[in-house]
């Protein structure tokens, strides 16, 4: 038995993880009724949210507060690679439907709707978060609120003493051990999440949606293996596999199964120090990148949205499409904290088209049908790009100042 165990110790948590996937879906076949097993992926995903917004505060305000002047810290980078990366994969979702035009079996939603009205009403709940009580923001997991409170709070103790500062980043140390534990646990997690998905939900429901779910995962697979690679070689001039593959391997497959960005901010920040990015960056990009950056829900609202005009008839111009994508990417990060995700922005977007509200309703139902593989999806993509677009930015930075020193020696 101990040396079973240490055995288990030397693996690669990556391995790990595969292992426990595996032993998850071995359970779910033979023994479908101990539900119990749930318990793990329930207790992990907990775990995960549970430290993520404690973890975003501190580091946020530590990696401020220790900032060194004239220390370049890519943020403005890396939202530029965020908006870009969002908008291109919208385009990627329209295209695919254009391509492969879906009709929907449209179904009663189950589930309560509370979408936004519109994008006025998507900017002031965005603005509300931004100045949330600081307590509220942390017990709610408000990261835009979380990140102005340790924004502001870090630029004041920037003056602070040695001692102070000293203090505060060994906060962040210990924050950022417990978050190490809790991520060692991840194969038992998992194990558990895979038991659920296969022994209690089930996948039979899904057969009759396997053209709209062919459409929104090869959408995602192209923008994760093809979009996204070639914005990473046009910023920074270098082969994207590696930090692509790097990215989908150690931070994509735990959120396909924790189906949360939030739940992944700790697994995405424990990645971006394994390959060795700027703590001043990443502890800022990283838990904005969870709010913000949207890929995945893009494609899912541009998809669904497009589905449900084609299964009503409604012509819908390339650029009006455009127009949609644009405007699902921009409010994504408005609603973002909304339970539901990208499907509470479908009712906003199809109103545009003209789409009466009952029918909408029934498309997020088809959503929320659909969900169990593509909301993992979805959050795999978006998750995984917040590494990528935050090494892509600092690669980049790399790229330009070798070049600067290269026209300086000729």
């Amino acid at each position: 038995m101990k040396n079973a165990w240490q055995w288990w110790k030397d693996q690669n948590l990556v391995v790990q993880i595969i292992m426990g996937m595996l032993l998850g879906l071995l359970l779910a076949v033979v023994v479908p009724d101990a539900t119990w097993l749930a318990i793990f992926g329930t207790l992990f995903v907990s775990a995960l949210k549970a430290v993520a917004p404690i973890l975003v505060f501190v580091l946020v305000i530590a990696a401020i507060a220790q900032h060194k002047k004239g220390v370049k810290t890519n943020m403005r980078t890396v939202l530029g690679l965020y908006f870009v990366g969002t908008f291109m994969a919208g385009l990627v979702g329209v295209l695919a439907s254009f391509l492969f035009p879906t009709s929907l079996q449209l179904v009663k939603s189950t589930q309560k709707i509370d979408a936004p009205s519109g994008i006025g009403e998507v900017l002031n709940n965005l603005l509300l978060k931004l100045v949330d009580n600081p307590i509220n923001a942390l017990s709610q997991a408000n990261y835009i609120g979380i990140l102005a409170w340790a924004i502001l709070i870090g630029f004041a103790l920037r003056h602070a003493s040695v001692s102070t500062k000293v203090v505060i980043q060994d906060i962040s140390v210990a924050i950022s051990a417990i978050v190490n534990n809790v991520i060692q646990l991840a194969p038992f997690g998992i194990m558990g999440l895979v038991y659920q998905a296969v022994a209690v939900n089930g996948l039979g429901a899904l057969a009759d949606y396997g053209r709209l779910l062919f459409v929104l995962i090869g959408a995602m697979l192209v923008v994760a293996l093809v979009v996204n690679p070639l914005i990473v070689f046009v910023a920074a001039r270098r082969n994207p596999y590696p930090l692509v593959f790097a990215t989908l391997r150690e931070s994509g497959v735990t959120a396909f199964f924790t189906r949360s960005s939030a739940a992944n901010i700790p697994v995405n920040m424990r990645l971006s120090e394994k390959l060795g990015l700027n703590p001043d960056t990443y502890a800022i990009s990283i838990p904005l990148g969870a709010t913000i950056n949207m890929a995945g829900a893009a494609i899912t609202i541009s998809v669904l949205s497009l589905a449900a005009a084609h299964t009503l008839g409604i012509t819908v111009d390339f650029w009006t499409a455009v127009i949609l994508v644009l405007l699902s990417a921009v409010s994504a990060a408005g609603a973002s904290g909304v339970a539901g995700g990208s499907l509470l922005l479908i009712p906003m977007v199809t109103s545009l088209l003209g789409i009466p509200g009952d029918i909408a309703a029934q498309v997020v139902g088809v959503g929320f049908i659909i969900g169990v593989i593509q909301d993992s999806a979805e959050t795999a993509l978006n998750s995984s790009s917040d590494v990528v677009f935050t090494a892509t930015a600092e690669y980049a930075q790399e790229f330009i100042g070798n070049r600067s020193r290269e026209v300086a020696v000729d």
